[in-house]
């Protein structure tokens, strides 16, 4: 029997056993499946931290408040002053920006608006993170030296394609309504009891352009920090307190060397008190790739997990499927096949089934990958590509045929005249 042969008797074999090849077909179908939209969301996840870490440069620091009651009276805690004195000292350091930010109330010919994110920084902001189209201008040394009452708005960020769910749970809050419909460049605005003018409006990137954008924590409103400090003091005795600092040391090979100067500089001005905590960007972008893959292994497994269930479907299916053509299997030892004939055959047999299982599979995956990309607004299906395709399919026929193994392996061992006396 010739390959195309053995291709047809398999493909009859299977349709004479539409349930329990059904069964097998499902759960091949369904693992496949799980490992495409695994790989497809692991390719989208790791392209996402890579582009973030591009976008923020490769020597970033952050550095944080990490203040407690018993350094209070020791340490004035992580001070504009802190900012200063880096920039003096380490003066080519490509960044320093010191951000304070609140919730305060936004009045405008009288609307009222609560809760309305202000952060409070200087002109060094747009060195780093700058992806803004601007109207008007953003903040400059002279706002921030004479601390002048004005403010640029951020506008908040739309979408290049909108995601499904974003038509019915993506709701505008009373700023983004407000941000949208009025055109206040020029105009002066009150920000708690102060009035400012509006110098600036920025307009972000679409949120499926730039991940980063329009998170938890964003600006709505930027205003001079030393202004911000001066017309809404946070902390009662000290208003000169800050809740980071941003660093950029300008390249990733002067990352550590910088680090060590910067914490050597703030524990002599905290007077040895440990209350700020310095951030690597890297880190952070390691910690969530440590975390995706917890996320990628469970998806594996549970792919692996519906492989092997078919794999031990095709199984029963095999021997099943074997005992039911004992003799046939004698007839044809009897005219002439080889052992290795009959083995050829049930592998055959079973990779076909695996094969159709792992295309179904693929279709699947595509589907619902398309279809989760609409609600999410991701671009994990352009991650697959069709060599991933391909090995998916091959790995699905693989897995079929070395769990059919010992089965044909057993029929090609059968003894033929025992075979033919089979009823």
């Amino acid at each position: 029997m010739n390959a195309r042969e053995a291709l047809r008797a398999g493909a009859r074999e299977i349709g004479a056993n539409k349930f329990r090849s059904a069964l097998s077909f499902t759960a091949v179908s369904v693992g496949v499946a799980s490992l495409l939209y695994t790989l497809a969301q692991t390719r989208g996840m790791q392209e996402t931290l890579h582009k973030n870490l591009d976008l923020m440069g490769p020597g970033r620091l952050t550095i944080v408040s990490r203040r407690n009651y018993v350094s209070k009276g020791i340490s004035p805690g992580l001070t504009r002053a802190d900012a200063t004195a880096l920039r003096r000292e380490l003066p080519d350091l490509y960044m320093v920006e010191p951000r304070v930010s609140f919730s305060l109330r936004l009045v405008y010919d009288r609307r009222v608006i609560e809760g309305v994110n202000i952060a409070g920084t200087n002109a060094e902001f747009r060195r780093r993170d700058w992806v803004y189209a601007t109207r008007g201008r953003f903040l400059n040394e002279w706002d921030v030296e004479n601390r002048a009452r004005v403010v640029v708005m951020v506008q908040p960020a739309g979408w290049d394609k909108m995601p499904f769910w974003a038509k019915y749970w993506d709701l505008e809050d009373a700023y983004g309504a407000f941000a949208k419909r009025r055109d206040i460049l020029g105009q002066r605005v009150r920000i708690q009891n102060s009035i400012f003018t509006v110098v600036g409006v920025l307009t972000p990137p679409p949120r499926d352009k730039d991940p980063r954008w329009d998170s938890w924590g964003t600006p709505q409103l930027i205003v001079p920090i030393t202004a911000f400090q001066s017309s809404f003091p946070r902390y009662e005795g000290n208003p000169d307190v800050v809740d980071k600092i941003e660093i950029d040391t300008g390249s990733e090979k002067s990352l550590s060397a910088r680090r060590k100067q910067i914490e050597a500089i703030l524990k002599r001005r905290h007077r040895g008190e440990d209350d700020f905590e310095i951030k690597d960007q890297r880190e952070e972008i390691e910690s969530e790739m440590e975390n995706m893959r917890k996320y990628v292994a469970a998806g594996i497994a549970l792919g692996v997990v519906a492989l092997l269930a078919g794999g031990i479907g095709i199984m029963n299916v095999t021997l099943a499927t074997i005992f039911a053509r004992v003799r046939e299997i004698g007839i044809r030892r009897a005219i002439g096949a080889g052992r290795e004939d009959i083995l050829a055959q049930f592998l055959l047999e079973a990779a076909l089934l695996g094969l159709g299982g792992g295309v179904a599979g693929v279709v699947l995956g595509l589907s619902g990958i398309q279809w989760l990309s609409g609600l999410s607004g991701s671009r994990d299906l352009a991650q697959v590509t069709w060599l991933h395709c391909a090995e998916v399919i091959a790995l699905a026929a693989l897995v079929s045929a070395a769990f059919a193994l010992i089965p044909a392996y057993r029929a090609s061992r059968l003894d033929p005249v025992e075979a033919l006396k089979a009823e």
